[in-house]
Order: structure tokens, then C-alpha cells, then sequence
């Protein structure tokens, strides 16, 4: 965290986790929900930056105190964190069609791979979206859980799946989607890319022009 700027997000795979605001921005009503809430960067950038309500899920009471006692996550009534395992979470049919957006960033104390990485748990996640929605995940490249996520999250998405490229840190941000087929030129998204980094200060234009190669005469459709 910057102490500077407390809702800056200072790590490179944090931002990327934003790359959703290329493809949906969701009405103030619609909620945001998170799925790990780590030192809470993500948190207190979308308190800060957006105005949709927020559904944060934490196995961990602790990590939250954390946050709040050492990492200035403010109170909000536009936040809702809940200690509760997320596998059980997504799960439960109350939360199904909750969320426009789901952030997913579930590592223990090792880090050495998702802890929720299941084709069942990837499968809730899908069900916690609403139509059109947008999951982010946050993996390992280079890790031997990758290939098997990649493979889980193709499979529960129907293969509408976006890679950015690994960080030299090791992580890559996945996007995959749900709802009708989301289609648009490069020049549409660099556009919306421009309009990100005016706003948010994100690197969007270097999201866009990664997937360059996967467009098909200009237009990119997940």
C-alpha cells in the first residue's frame, strides 16, 4: 500500500484485476463482489473509485481486522465482508445472480496456488454473476495449478476465457465471461482503454493492445 495513497493500487497483477472495466460498466446499483480479501487493495480502490455496492467474502476474521487496524480499509455502508469459506459461498443459491463482477484472489499463507480451484467451485462463481458478468482470477503462469484452472474456468464458462500476459511477479489475470457474446474492436476498446487510464489511472491500453493478436481482422469476440 502506498501510504501516500492508500487507494492506489500499487502491485501490477491489482490493476489487472480491473480489466473487466474494458467490457462492463456496471449501473451504481449493481454489486461488486471480491472473493478474498488479502490487504484489501482492491477493496478500498473500488470504495474510492466506483459507486456500486460491495460483497467482499473472507474466510479469515483476522485478515480483515488487519485491514482495518493497519491497512486503512474503511467502514462503508457500501461494504459487506462476510467470514465464510467462498467455496461454500458461491455455493448457496441466496447469492446466485448477486454479483456483475466477481474478483477472485483465494491464496493461504504459502501462496503457492488458488486454495478454490475446483470445476464445482469455478461453476458457483458463474452462478454468483449476473448476466452479462465478468470473473477476474488471479494465477500463477508458471505454477503447476495453472494448466488445471485454465481448464476448470474453459469448462465453466464454455471456453469464453482472456489471458493477460504473466508479470515478471509470476501472475496472470484471467477474465472469463458470461451472457451474450461480447464484441468489439481494438479501436473501440483502446478507446475505453483511454477512458480508464483518464479515470482510474490503469494501464488499460496495455491490456488491449496484449490481445492483438487474438483479434480476427480488428475485433476481439469472448
Amino acid at each position: 500500500m502506498s501510504v501516500a495513497k492508500p487507494s492506489a493500487l500499487v502491485l501490477e497483477y491489482t490493476a489487472q484485476m480491473m480489466a473487466w472495466l474494458l467490457f462492463l460498466q456496471p449501473q451504481p446499483r449493481e454489486r461488486i463482489g471480491m472473493l478474498g480479501l488479502g490487504a484489501g487493495s482492491l477493496t478500498r480502490f473500488c470504495l474510492r473509485n466506483l459507486k456500486n455496492p460491495l460483497q467482499v467474502v473472507e474466510w479469515n476474521p483476522q485478515v480483515t481486522a488487519i485491514c482495518q487496524q493497519y491497512f486503512r480499509l474503511p467502514l462503508s455502508s457500501r461494504l459487506d465482508i462476510v467470514h465464510e469459506d467462498a467455496g461454500i459461498w458461491v455455493e448457496d443459491a441466496d447469492h446466485h445472480d448477486s454479483c456483475a463482477v466477481l474478483m477472485i484472489d483465494l491464496y493461504d499463507a504459502e501462496a503457492a496456488g488458488p486454495v478454490r480451484d475446483s470445476l464445482d467451485f469455478y461453476q458457483g462463481c458463474r452462478q454468483v454473476l449476473t448476466d452479462p458478468g465478468i470473473v477476474t482470477v488471479n494465477l500463477f503462469g508458471a505454477h503447476q495449478s495453472f494448466a488445471k484452472n485454465i481448464r476448470h474456468l474453459s469448462q465453466a464458462f464454455e471456453g469464453r476465457l482472456l489471458c493477460l500476459p504473466q508479470i515478471d511477479e509470476g501472475n496472470q489475470i484471467v477474465l472469463a465471461f458470461k451472457g451474450p457474446p461480447m464484441r468489439a474492436t481494438l479501436t473501440q476498446l483502446l478507446t475505453r482503454a483511454e477512458e480508464i487510464e483518464s479515470r482510474f489511472g490503469l494501464p488499460a491500453r496495455r491490456w488491449v493492445k496484449s490481445w492483438a493478436g487474438r483479434a480476427t481482422q480488428g475485433v476481439l469476440l469472448v
